[in-house]
């Protein structure tokens, strides 16, 4: 029978989140598709330097080593290069080792058509059309926007998430950006006991939880926060809201508005998905960061 990777975390990325192909990219933009397709083959044999998400990558496919013999994290690649610019990029995953076996190489095209054949519950790309595309598709899926990643320095994988917008719905945010703050928190106090609605990121946070439960609380690979501009009185409808989806997530940080960024370096955060495109300016410089282009926020 064929394989399928349906009981598996199926995560999608693109070429150039994985590996740092700015050179290349300048070489298309300035001279065109055949000098780019020479520039890759005369290189092929060259290794890429890493890219944005290559320690994110690195440390997926290393929780198969703790998680048993069959593997339950797949990262697939998704190309806009044609498999003969492509032959450049598979050479540097066998390079470094990388366990990655599936890929789309798309020629040009956009890849996202591929996210749900392939069962994906996370895409990272630099293409912000491609993100969005995904998130219509109903895939958690973010643009990475940092220049530098940070993260803990263990094998531990630390995902940190925004709450509204990303985690939950924009139903919430929606109020606080029509009517103001004080409206908002009049309007989550009377919502308190309503679950708020599921963002994009709430079936990958479900996933993430699945292989959390492989282990006892205190060694498990993976750890996730809420990282929120909520406050109280605001915090109780998150708290009952997870609770009721029955997901646990191991940190809860209410900043009450300020900012992000020094909580997350303190987190150690590996990534950050935050659907504010300001949150995600401060804290690219420091943390890997995706941003989630959905909601009132990026309308």
């Amino acid at each position: 029978m064929p394989q399928t990777l349906d009981d598996r975390l199926v995560i999608a990325i693109s070429s150039r989140a994985l590996f740092n192909l700015d050179e290349s990219h300048r070489v298309y933009e300035s001279e065109g598709l055949e000098a780019y397709s020479a520039y890759q083959v005369a290189r092929e044999e060259e290794p890429l330097e890493p890219g944005e998400a290559f320690p994110l990558v690195h440390k997926l496919l290393r929780l198969n080593d703790r998680l048993g013999e069959e593997s339950q994290v797949e990262v697939v690649l998704l190309s806009r290069n044609s498999a003969d610019t492509g032959l450049r990029v598979f050479n540097s995953i066998q390079h470094y080792d990388l366990a990655i076996k599936r890929a789309a190489f798309c020629g040009g095209e956009s890849p996202w058509r591929y996210i749900n054949a392939f069962g994906c519950q996370l895409f990272l790309s630099n293409e912000a059309e491609d993100v969005r595309y995904a998130l219509d598709c109903g895939v958690a899926a973010a643009t990475l926007v940092s220049s530098k990643g940070g993260g803990s320095h263990n094998d531990q994988l630390r995902f940190a998430f925004d709450g509204d917008a990303v985690i939950f719905s924009d139903e919430a945010e929606r109020v606080y950006k029509s009517r103001g703050l004080e409206a908002f928190t009049a309007s989550e106090q009377a919502a308190a006991r309503e679950p708020l609605g599921g963002g994009p990121f709430k079936p990958f946070l479900a996933a993430l939880q699945r292989l959390q439960q492989a282990f006892p609380a205190s060694e498990a690979p993976i750890r996730t926060a809420l990282v929120t501009a909520r406050s109280a009185p605001a915090h109780e409808r998150v708290i009952r809201t997870l609770r009721a989806w029955n997901i646990r997530i191991d940190e809860s940080i209410f900043l009450g508005g300020l900012n992000k960024t020094e909580f997350l370096r303190a987190y150690q955060a590996d990534v950050f998905f935050d659907d504010q495109p300001a949150h995600c300016a401060s804290a690219s410089p420091h943390i890997a960061t995706g941003h989630v282009p959905h909601g009132i926020a990026n309308a």
